[in-house]
């Protein structure tokens, strides 16, 4: 169900729908796709569709799949260009637009092959200008793309145009800039393996579309979103030329949407229900506007920035600072599994029962420590039961000469066991063999996903002895729906959900912690956190369940907005740094991992970063000074 139609969109140049998550809209997507196709058969002409490739996707291709099956959508007078391709990739590399399409659309449909137009990734080099005109021309003959759907890159790239293009560019190779690579160099096993080139549509072709639909999930996108809906239009942002197109509609979830005016700062837009969340987003971004603390705010300070009527609901502006204050301060807890013998009134968690059951859901072998490693060590030092479970097994981040350095440090030990030096020795070279034939992103044999799991599982074990856990209460789920051996997993399914209900059922915790990152719609966090919703939805019914409650931490990438808060757990420099040390024990994710994303920074760097620049904040806002802080939201089940 779209949300936010009342509310004023001034500050939005283009029309934009939000909706709670990417199902959704996709699902709305499809279905206008669908329409296009029947009206367009109807009419006795070709529809023709200009397509993405990558996760954006994902769910609007997998709709009109069900749609073909179930309802007999047909895509026979369904012609389609695609947007962008890797340039150069070899044979069968799984990176490639064209291998995408075909998987999640074309090898489920009636489409006629000779209606599919792609770019050829060996197309030799000499040759790409001249067949890029004939992509142009085809497209000028069919009399122009009747609908063409877009995604977001993180600088507001659309296809592969990269920030400076040509509002009127057309169809060519362009050079990938670093910073795009890098933004890559997840689905390429490395930033090095990521092509330099790309073939792409151009701005100017993009937009003789007839329709456009550009759409972006996830908190990672929320901050280009803004500048493209409410920006100026600029070829440094090549998504807001879109704003100058007659038909363009901008699809987004609320997590991507979360930086545009009348989400973030409603009030600044139209009268809004002040309930106690939003009171403390105004007042927090009225302390951030003007750099004063929430005690000193006046008066004027909320008339003169458009929240008077906070005041005029809510009562003088030092009660609501007052109220606010307490409601912050009451977030800050050094004993996140509750102080015994305590007054819990007016802290984030009861004091009773004590010790507690905890189960720590960590989606990768390292999510726990990164993230809330600083909490987690306090759990056991307090004297809580606290279980770890490592969802996946996380084989794919490991790269293969860290493998091989495993392998070799087993055959060279083999002699202290009195093992046989030619089995090992076996063993290397066969491993060697392997590797070394293989392609960035070709699925490893189950042999060697088993060494890189071993390797997983080893040092989130050490880890986890680091903070004192027995070795009893770490759990490796291995859930199935990872282990495809690439970067695309498989939808989760029983056999995921019911591991985690049999951990639970067994556990009978009192806290549960899990991954709330969600950055991107079709992550393994997310697909962990929704397999976790699903065994807490069976179990709701059990006795324990009652008195159960989940709490969420962010990932390497995001944190929680302050107003949204429920438990803050400050760090002192010493926790900080056996926190960086417990994150060290996975020393293959350290110095350089496997997936990256666009910072460089390592994962220990980026944790101690956020969780400091969220301690000066509550400072900034008038608490006391810590060197670091974790956040925590507590997620509400429904009665």
């Amino acid at each position: 169900m779209e949300i936010n139609d009342h509310v004023e969109k001034r500050y939005e140049k283009v029309p934009v729908s939000i909706f709670s998550d990417a199902e959704i809209a996709s699902a709305l997507v499809a279905k206008q796709i669908a329409e296009l196709i029947h009206h367009k058969e109807k009419l006795g002409r070709p529809c023709v569709l200009g397509l993405i490739a990558g996760s954006t996707g994902v769910n609007v291709y997998e709709t009109l799949v069900k749609m073909h099956r179930e309802e007999g959508l047909s895509f026979k007078n369904v012609i389609v260009f695609n947007l962008d391709e890797y340039y150069p990739l070899g044979e069968g590399d799984l990176q490639s637009h064209s291998l995408y399409l075909h998987e999640y659309l074309f090898n489920s449909v009636d489409i006629r092959q000779e209606n599919i137009y792609l770019f050829n990734s060996r197309w030799d080099k000499r040759e790409i200008a001249e067949r890029c005109a004939r992509y142009e021309k085809k497209i000028e003959n069919l009399g122009g793309i009747d609908l063409q759907l877009v995604g977001l890159d993180g600088r507001g790239q659309i296809g592969a145009n990269e920030p400076g293009s040509s509002r009127y560019s057309k169809t060519r190779l362009i050079t990938l800039d670093f910073a795009t690579r890098m933004g890559a160099a997840s689905n390429f096993y490395g930033e090095e393996n990521v092509p330099n080139h790309c073939i792409t549509m151009g701005v100017g072709t993009i937009m003789n579309a007839k329709r456009i639909i550009l759409m972006a999930w996830g908190e990672g996108k929320a901050k280009i979103v803004k500048k493209v809906v409410e920006g100026d239009v600029t070829e440094m942002v090549p998504a807001s030329y879109l704003q100058q197109h007659a038909n363009a509609t901008f699809i987004f979830d609320d997590a991507s949407a979360a930086e545009l005016t009348r989400v973030k700062t409603p009030w600044v837009v139209g009268p809004v229900k002040w309930s106690e969340r939003m009171t403390r987003r105004a007042v927090f971004w009225l302390c951030k506007k003007l750099d004063k603390p929430i005690l000193k705010l006046t008066e004027r300070d909320y008339n003169d920035n458009g929240i008077g009527d906070l005041i005029s609901e809510k009562g003088a502006a030092n009660k609501i600072n007052i109220k606010v204050f307490n409601d912050l301060q009451h977030t800050i807890t050094g004993w996140p599994g509750g102080k015994p013998n305590a007054d819990d009134s007016t802290r984030p968690e009861r004091a009773l029962p004590f010790p507690k059951r905890v189960v720590l859901l960590s989606p990768h072998p390292d999510d726990d420590v990164i993230s809330m490693g600083g909490t987690f060590s306090r759990l056991t030092e307090q004297g809580h039961e606290v279980h770890v479970a490592y969802q996946t097994s996380g084989n794919i981040a490991v790269f293969d000469d860290e493998a091989v350095r495993y392998i070799d440090f087993v055959r060279e030990t083999s002699d202290v066991y009195g093992l046989k030096d030619e089995v090992t020795d076996e063993i290397y070279r066969e491993a060697r063999e392997i590797l070394k034939k293989k392609l960035p992103g070709q699925v490893d044999p189950p042999e060697v996903k088993e060494i890189k799991g071993a390797i997983r599982r080893t040092e989130a074990r050490a880890a986890c002895r680091y903070f004192n856990v027995p070795e009893e209460r770490i759990h490796f789920l291995n859930m199935p729906f990872y282990e495809t051996g690439t970067v695309k997993k498989k939808p989760i399914g029983e056999a995921d959900i019911k591991l985690i209900v049999d951990l639970l059922q067994q556990v009978k915790p009192h806290q549960i912690y899990a991954a709330g990152d969600l950055a991107d719609p079709h992550g393994t966090h997310r697909v962990c956190f929704m397999a976790i919703l699903e065994a807490i939805r069976r179990l709701k019914r059990e006795d324990w369940m009652k008195d159960c409650r989940l709490w969420l931490y962010r990932g390497a990438w995001q944190e929680w907005d302050v107003a949204d808060v429920d438990m803050a757990v400050p760090l002192s420099p010493e926790e900080v740094k056996t926190k960086r040390l417990a994150i060290f024990k996975h020393q293959s994710q350290k110095d350089r991992p496997v997936f990256p994303g666009t910072d460089p920074r390592e994962f220990w760097q980026r944790a101690e970063e956020r969780n400091h620049a969220t301690a000066v904040m509550y400072d900034k806002l008038g608490m006391a000074e810590y060197q670091a802080m974790e956040l925590f939201v507590r997620y509400r089940f429904e009665e």
